[in-house]
């Protein structure tokens, strides 16, 4: 029986073998989060929430999956990128947007 592939829990995408991925503490490691919970996600995915939000916003408000997806800007990439393959990623730098 073929083993399914992991499934980012941002973006809902499948993460294939090959595929850009990274683990993301769910609380920063400099806010308290070494050694805390991950979790595994696409690069693309893993880039945008940093590019998205400060290390402070993501340990006070944004330390959940679900608080990610709630994210205004984080929802809208999420809509966007859901269109792509498994195996998309862009070409440009995620640029930080003011906060």
């Amino acid at each position: 029986m073929a083993r399914a592939h992991p499934v980012c829990p941002l973006c809902g995408r499948a993460i294939p073998p090959g595929v850009p991925q990274s683990r993301h503490h769910l609380v920063p490691r400099l806010k308290g989060g070494k050694g805390g919970e991950t979790v595994l996600l696409h690069h693309i995915c893993h880039k945008e929430i940093h590019a998205s939000l400060s290390e402070a916003d993501l340990a006070r408000d944004y330390s959940t999956i679900d608080a990610l997806r709630a994210h205004p800007r984080l929802a809208k990439f999420i809509r966007w990128v859901a269109k792509r393959p498994p195996g998309f990623s862009s070409r440009s730098a995620g640029n930080r947007r003011a906060r």
